[in-house]
């Protein structure tokens, strides 16, 4: 069966021999092979790794793996979804690694981490890892792979002190957490020693080639499908957004010398195209992109786009995409609220929405989702009838179009302006009172789990003391109720749920992350977030320090 799947792969890259003497390291995505190998950053680091003759690599997958070495030197983790941390337990009891970095010793492979996850705040995982390499992999893998070379045949110490100066990777175990109470907020955050950095900068790739796959085949998740980066990061800055703030500055790749190859590369071994990033149409060439598909050669070529910009939804690019096999766009509106999406810096009016709609329709697609959000900062219910207006006005405007409308409540998410907000206790109502409004007019309504976006703001806000709450949590299961279970059995030792999930923090507080720069600097951060409040119709509670 394993031999079978991986024998199903078409290639797009040439893997290196190795070396007699390459450093033998295991990767991994922990999960099932057919979601990992639909991650784009899994699939160039692994290819980054494989083209080097000085590294032996071998994937492993919770369910597959390649043949893997006895005594790995380096194991390797990209992760992509907060509740895959319970895989990484279980992968490393597997393998026999102690769980916690601090129990390794000097025979255990080196646990190194990346991914979107953990660059956006590694804390509450931070004790399971060696390393944590924090942003983009282009420069910082091979920096990685080179710096560990140096200190090779070094003990565990050594090694984690010379891989700490390098750019980018931060050693959580040589930074000291001080509290100001053991279930209060963080005092402070200090290297243990003066030669470790006080300050880990998140590395930025600032070329004009982005990823492409490198590796096609029919049992990923997207079956046989070929993706393309064709931007990253986004300029519209909405101030809730972790993937505009955490991976600024906006990116675009060259058309003539990134991504008209990557396509031929592509379209050479598939017909479906994947165009990736969190704003593809604010490509500034996008139209010419459009234009290079639309070739009588690639008429047979299935084109899947993701989310794009509303007030870019021409006819033209619903024609492309319906000709496509494309049947629907998606489109993130956050509210029909015009006063919210002034707050959150949305650039976007209700007009631009229904245009986007019509021209969906008229360029031949047959749906158009929308994501909304609930429980944004400065929500009042009359933003909810706003929505609920916007939807109606929407389905009159393109009669027959099919209209979906997902929709998640606001999480504060680590590098934005609203990173010291918390979750609106109300959001789970205002998600019932939307399906209850818009489920009659035939609109249908995706609300995403409330329990889930619990979980998602006491991971992206959470600290060091909740290594204890996830290991607990895992043995008891991974719903909400497994959460509380811990967090009672743990009573006095870590903050409570509502400090994590629901406090509004202060901006002179120490965040978990505030030793771990992104782009901007936090007084940045601030001046967004003041923009954001004086626009309040109710005032929110003043950010006051926790003590």
């Amino acid at each position: 069966m394993t031999s079978s799947v991986f024998a199903a792969e078409r290639l797009l890259f040439t893997p290196a021999t190795p070396d007699t003497n390459a450093i033998s390291t295991i990767f991994a995505f922990p999960n099932e092979y057919s979601v990992g190998i639909t991650s784009l950053g899994y699939q160039v680091v692994w290819a980054t790794l494989a083209m080097r003759a000085d590294v032996q690599v071998s994937r492993l997958f919770t369910d597959i793996h390649e043949q893997l070495p006895r005594q790995p030197e380096l194991l390797g983790f990209s992760m992509s979804w907060e509740l895959d941390y319970v895989n990484i337990l279980n992968l490393l009891e597997s393998l026999e690694i102690p769980i916690r970095a601090i129990a390794r010793k000097d025979h255990h492979p080196i646990v190194f981490g990346g991914g979107p996850v953990l660059t956006a705040n590694p804390e509450p995982f931070a004790d399971f890892f060696d390393v944590i390499l924090l942003g983009d992999g282009e420069n910082l893998l091979d920096n990685f792979i080179n710096a560990y070379k140096a200190v090779r045949n070094a003990d565990r110490q050594t090694q984690l002190k010379a891989l700490a100066q390098v750019p980018g990777i931060y050693v959580p175990c040589l930074y000291e957490v001080e509290y100001h109470d053991v279930d209060g907020a963080i005092k402070s955050i200090n290297p243990i020693s003066p030669e470790i950095p006080a300050v880990v900068q998140k590395q930025t790739y600032r070329g004009n080639t982005l990823s492409a796959s490198t590796v096609v085949t029919e049992k990923a998740a997207w079956e046989n499908i070929y993706m393309v980066e064709v931007v990253r990061s986004c300029p519209e800055m909405c101030r809730f957004c972790l993937a505009s703030y955490l991976t600024l500055p906006f990116r675009s790749a060259s058309l003539e010398g990134s991504l008209i190859p990557a396509i031929e590369r592509g379209l050479e071994v598939t017909n479906r195209l994947g165009l990736l990033g969190a704003s593809v149409t604010q490509h500034p060439e996008f139209e010419s992109l459009l234009d290079y598909i639309s070739q009588p050669k690639y008429d047979d070529v299935r084109l899947s786009i993701a989310s794009v910009r509303t007030n870019t939804v021409t006819v033209q690019l619903a024609q492309t995409l319906a000709k496509r096999d494309t049947k629907s766009l998606t489109i993130a509106v956050e509210s029909g609220s015009e006063r919210l999406r002034q707050i959150i810096n949305k650039k976007l009016h209700n007009d631009e929405i229904i245009q986007a709609a019509v021209n969906a329709k008229a360029g031949g697609l047959t749906g158009l989702k929308l994501y909304g959000m609930v429980g944004i900062p400065g929500e009042e219910p009359e933003d909810l009838d706003a929505t609920v207006t916007m939807m109606r006005d929407i389905k009159k405007a393109a009669p027959g179009l099919r209209l979906t409308l997902g929709c998640s409540t606001f999480v504060p998410k680590s590098h934005t302006p609203f990173q010291w907000l918390g979750v609106n206790r109300q959001a789970e109502k205002r998600l019932q009172l939307l399906q209850k409004q818009l489920k009659p007019q035939g609109i249908d309504f995706r609300p995403e789990s409330y329990n889930w976006s619990i979980i998602q703001a006491l991971l992206s806000r959470g600290d060091r003391r909740l290594s204890k709450l996830l290991e607990l949590t895992r043995n008891f299961g991974d719903s909400l109720g497994s959460y509380k279970r811990a967090f009672k059995e743990l009573k006095g030792t870590l903050p409570d749920l509502d400090f994590y999930v629901y406090a509004n923090w202060s901006t002179e507080q120490v965040l978990p992350w505030s030793h771990l720069h992104g782009p901007l600097p936090q007084s940045t951060l601030v001046k967004h977030l003041a923009d954001a409040t004086s626009q309040f119709k109710s005032s929110i509670k003043e950010l006051q320090p926790l003590k």
